[in-house]
């Protein structure tokens, strides 16, 4: 009955059961089936049918509110017991870019949560130097990172994406209607970066080497941090992550970097080391390049 639960949870929760197949990688058919079974042992109707569109019943309405609270304490339960048989249980240690703005990553941890509810995920928050160290000392079993070096033989590199490079500005500031900018054209305005003490000159001399950015340079501990920055018009800041859209009636605007005429493109990676014995980390590369795939898709 736990599957069929899922199941149905899944098909209300979307709406659709074909988005439902999608999510639980099965055949529109099977959930329906599995559906129409959970029905027979509860011994009353979940859905009214109508051609290819459903309803809840009043009775499905009340099943499925107290099956919420329902599953996730029987996943909890599930989950201890797991830790009980096994020890300390199954675990994966991610690395996370501090200062990165896309939402592919929480899309691939709630995709891994679902399929594997026992497995003890930890994240560690990082600048690109300190995410290195954490993969190179075997810390972190994975990490998501831009590419700021050559591809080592020692890690696999998965090439998640490859985009333009963005600057957020506020809304009010005259670079805000520029359609692009160069480093060169930012001189006389700083560049707000996220960084932990310990980082900053490492993240800075980048910025100015690799990118070009001669400006001045500011820090901020965390990205909440420095988007206040940014709106309070102290400078711009370099985004790291996809998307060219920010949420509807928001004080910042993205411009698009360029060099020349030609767009400044970054390359973000999962990178883990080839001995890594972790049997989860090829598995949540690879939920994590799908959420980058169906970004690009919705794109």
């Amino acid at each position: 009955m736990f599957k069929q639960l899922r199941y149905f949870r899944s098909v209300v929760r979307l709406n659709s059961f074909s988005a439902a197949e999608e999510e639980n990688y099965i055949s529109q058919s099977a959930i329906s089936r599995q559906v129409q079974a959970l029905e027979r042992e509860l011994g009353f109707q979940l859905l009214e049918r109508k051609n290819r569109l459903f309803a809840l019943t009043e009775a499905g309405a009340y099943f499925y509110q107290k099956s919420l609270v329902l599953t996730a304490d029987c996943e909890r339960m599930c989950a201890e017991a797991a830790k009980i048989a096994h020890g300390d249980g199954a675990s994966l240690t991610i690395g996370f870019l501090r200062s990165y703005a896309g939402d592919e990553f929480h899309g691939a941890l709630e995709d891994f949560s679902a399929r594997h509810p026992d497995v003890a995920v930890s994240v560690e928050y990082g600048n690109h130097e300190e995410l290195y160290v954490l993969l190179r000392t075997g810390q972190a079993d994975l990490v998501l990172n831009d590419q700021w070096r050559v591809f080592s033989d020692e890690y696999v590199n998965l090439i998640l994406t490859a985009c333009r490079s963005l600057l957020e500005v506020s809304a009010h500031s005259p670079l805000a209607q520029m359609e692009r900018i160069s480093p060169r054209e930012l001189k006389n305005f700083p560049c707000i970066l996220v960084a932990s003490p310990s980082q900053r000159e490492t993240e800075q001399a980048y910025y100015q080497q690799a990118v070009g950015f001669q400006g001045d340079f500011l820090f901020a501990e965390n990205l909440e941090e420095a988007r206040l920055m940014v709106i309070g018009r102290k400078g711009f800041m370099p985004v790291e992550g996809t998307g060219e859209r920010l949420m509807m009636g928001a004080p910042i605007t993205r411009v698009p970097l360029v060099r020349g005429n030609e767009p400044i493109l970054r390359n973000y990676c999962a990178f883990w080391q080839k001995k890594n014995g972790n049997p989860y980390v090829a598995e949540f590369a690879e939920l994590l390049k799908k959420q980058f795939q169906d970004g690009a898709q919705r794109g």
